[in-house]
């Protein structure tokens, strides 16, 4: 799963089951790879079942904020495919792997970067991106393993996308500037394809 070409999450946390499905196809029409439901939305294990039902052979669907095994095993059965995390927990990695499943750990540091790849990561999540900067990016990809999948995550914008794409992110996640509960579903679009612009 690790081959997998992915540019743009969408992290939409906070959605309604009721809404998922609408929210999904808003961000596939708009050009993103992955949407993921944090666990602590509302009923996540719900929206996830309905976006798979929907859009499970269109998109990468699954779940951030996965802290436990226990929460791998029902993003599983719910049919999500990818677990996010804010952290690397070796355990979580390899319960993913085992389920065949694809695991983006949180990373911050080096240490933290080699024991996600250790464990199995079949991707890393820089987090929070924002407070390391695109310029700490560059020093890592000297030193992790080459063809290494890395997503900036948290303080990603519109004005600083592009310097964390030339930084060597293969990608990243999109959480407030693209989606927040109550927002139309043109408001939702309109931002998405302002991402999806920076791409093309």
């Amino acid at each position: 799963m690790a081959s997998v070409p992915i540019r743009q999450i969408a992290i939409i946390r906070g959605v309604e089951p009721e809404q998922a499905v609408e929210v999904t196809r808003v961000f596939d029409e708009s050009g993103f790879d992955v949407v993921e439901v944090p666990l602590n939305s509302p009923k996540p294990l719900e929206s996830i079942r309905r976006m798979a039902e929907a859009f499970g052979d269109e998109l990468l669907i699954g779940a951030g904020t996965v802290l436990t095994v226990k929460d791998v095993n029902d993003v599983a059965e719910a049919g999500g495919k990818l677990i996010v995390s804010p952290n690397t927990n070796p355990e979580v990695i390899r319960e993913t792997k085992r389920l065949g499943l694809m695991s983006v750990p949180g990373v911050m540091t080096p240490t933290e970067c080699f024991a996600a790849l250790d464990a199995g990561a079949d991707a890393l999540k820089l987090f929070n991106a924002g407070t390391v900067g695109p310029d700490t990016l560059k020093a890592y990809r000297a030193v992790l393993p080459k063809g290494t999948q890395v997503y900036a995550v948290g303080g990603v914008t519109l004005d600083n996308a592009k310097q964390w794409i030339e930084a060597g992110a293969d990608g990243y996640g999109l959480g407030t500037n693209v989606y927040q509960a109550g927002m139309s579903l043109d408001e939702i679009k309109q931002r998405a394809c302002a991402f999806t612009n920076i791409w093309q």
